[in-house]
């Protein structure tokens, strides 16, 4: 059984501070689901993943593209949203396969939406409401997800 982990944040700031915190742990290969309703802060995460990766170009949501792709020094960042997809086959019509390798980092908003096609992640991220502002909760689905937990849970006691 893997380890799981809640934040609690706050407002926007926390979630973009988390977001930076992860991408401390983050690495190619690794594949992320996020959960949440909408308007939830999924895409504020990712923004914040991004900034703590250096990047310094504009962070859009991916729900009309279905994916954003940024370049970074060392990876490949792909996020992705399937919102609106209406049918899981639109995963596999849509060519996405290639984008999930051991040279990126896959962020997914809504994966149950692509079905069984989708192989299973690494971690996953689910950010709820509450009455304190959101509350993030994290569970690793393999190993690796597991030693990203680790990591950040060291990180965060030093």
């Amino acid at each position: 059984m893997y380890s799981s982990h809640v934040v609690k944040l706050n407002d926007e700031a926390a979630t973009l501070s988390l977001g930076e915190q992860l991408a401390a742990i983050l690495h190619p290969g690794l594949t992320v689901f996020l959960h949440g309703e909408l308007g939830a802060g999924k895409t504020t995460l990712v923004r914040g993943i991004l900034k703590g990766l250096k990047h310094h170009g504009k962070v859009r949501s991916p729900t009309y593209n279905l994916v954003e792709i940024y370049k970074l020094p060392a990876l490949y960042l792909y996020h992705f949203d399937f919102y609106r997809f209406n049918d899981p086959l639109e995963w596999e019509e849509a060519g996405f396969r290639e984008y999930f390798n051991q040279d990126s980092i896959c962020l997914i908003e809504w994966p149950e939406k692509a079905g069984e096609f989708l192989h299973a992640a690494d971690l996953h991220i689910w950010i709820s409401y509450s009455q304190i502002g959101r509350i993030a909760t994290f569970k690793a689905e393999t190993e690796a997800g597991e030693q990203c937990l680790s990591h950040w849970q060291e990180r965060a006691s030093d």
